[in-house]
């Protein structure tokens, strides 16, 4: 459904375009995340919104913004420090190397809405520059998605890897059990097989003994018993 189009802007208006931006920047979202959601909310378009922030909203929040940047920035260093202690504790510290950057490419987003608004109080914007604009944080924010895309894909290959890995550990695990029981099993073997030669030993050298005789009083042989 198309959007419909309305000139007038309500002092209502103007406060939901500053809360919803003012969030989004203390969050460390893009400035276009916000024109979005303000436009789906008003049934607005997002340039609509961007324009009317630029022309009118921005110059009765500065305060507010720069206290919103500050309190983003305390953001991305809790963040940076949370990144560190899980880097000193999981195997695979390239995800959270990752996010920091995603969080470093959106900074760089909001300096250039920054730089955008600055120039357009000084002069009036071309209609080229406006589409220029835009086509350039549209392809922002497609790189963003791709890239939470891809974390989010290797920190599922990483579970799928961690399972098989704690699979084959308790192969492993069973196959030195068995190895150990078979080993048992052997040396008992060997000393049944070992004692059953011994016994074969002795009962041929038994059988091998020669008879011996001894001369009676009469001048007779008569065979000693063993």
């Amino acid at each position: 459904m198309a959007k419909v189009r309305q000139d007038a802007w309500s002092h209502e208006d103007d406060l939901l375009l500053a809360e919803t931006v003012l969030r989004h920047i203390r969050e460390g979202s893009t400035q276009l995340k916000a024109f979005d959601e303000v436009g789906d909310k008003l049934n607005r378009t997002s340039a609509a919104c961007g324009f009317r922030w630029n022309a009118e909203v921005r110059a009765n929040y500065e305060q507010a913004i720069e206290l919103a940047k500050k309190q983003r920035k305390e953001r991305k260093r809790a963040l940076a420090n949370q990144g560190k202690v899980m880097a000193n504790e999981s195997p695979e510290p390239s995800l959270w190397q990752t996010a920091l950057q995603q969080t470093m490419v959106e900074d760089n987003y909001d300096r250039e809405v920054f730089a955008m608004l600055e120039k357009s109080d000084q002069k009036s914007i071309t209609l080229d520059e406006v589409i220029h604009y835009l086509q350039q944080l549209q392809q922002n924010e497609q790189s963003s998605q791709q890239s939470f895309a891809e974390i989010a894909k290797l920190s599922q290959d990483n579970q799928l890897l961690t399972e098989q890995l704690d699979r084959e550990q308790k192969k492993v695990k069973e196959l030195e059990s068995e190895l150990h029981n078979m080993k048992e099993d052997y040396q008992m073997f060997m000393k049944i097989v070992d004692r059953a030669r011994k016994m074969v030993v002795f009962d041929e050298e038994e059988s091998r003994r020669l008879p011996k005789f001894r001369m009676d009083k009469n001048g007779n042989l008569e065979q000693v018993a063993k």
